[in-house]
């Protein structure tokens, strides 16, 4: 299956606590299906490291209260959040996806890095 994941980040100065190392970050997502046939998305798992080393996995079923179901050469886009008690960190995961004839399948999210500005690692 062929399936196009792009993420773009954002930190959220408005959100954050510097004072109280909390750190908000968004993450924007667009998944695209490139394959001939529809897929729906049933679960997310995530692999979440601070610039600490604090590692925390998180996962369920969809992406923000849905399984979005994506038609050939369709898009679905989403944005979501997390905190870290660090001003950087990484994250990487994937998505378990189900063609209509049943097959489930999981694609890789690249790994992609949270920053506030002017942070040097």
């Amino acid at each position: 299956m062929d399936i196009d994941i792009q993420v773009e980040t954002e930190f959220l100065p408005q959100h954050s606590d510097l004072i109280r190392d909390y750190y908000a970050f968004a993450y924007h997502i667009r998944i695209t299906n490139n394959d001939g046939e529809p897929v729906t998305l049933r679960n997310r798992y995530w692999e979440i490291t601070d610039a600490l080393g604090k590692h925390e996995s998180a996962g369920g079923v969809g992406v923000v209260g849905e399984q979005p179901t994506l038609q050939p050469s369709g898009t679905f886009r989403y944005t979501s959040g997390v905190r870290l008690n660090a001003p950087w960190g990484k994250m990487s995961g994937k998505y378990e996806f189900e063609t209509f004839k049943g097959e489930r399948f999981w694609a890789e999210i690249p790994p992609f890095e949270l920053r506030t500005p002017r942070v040097l690692q």
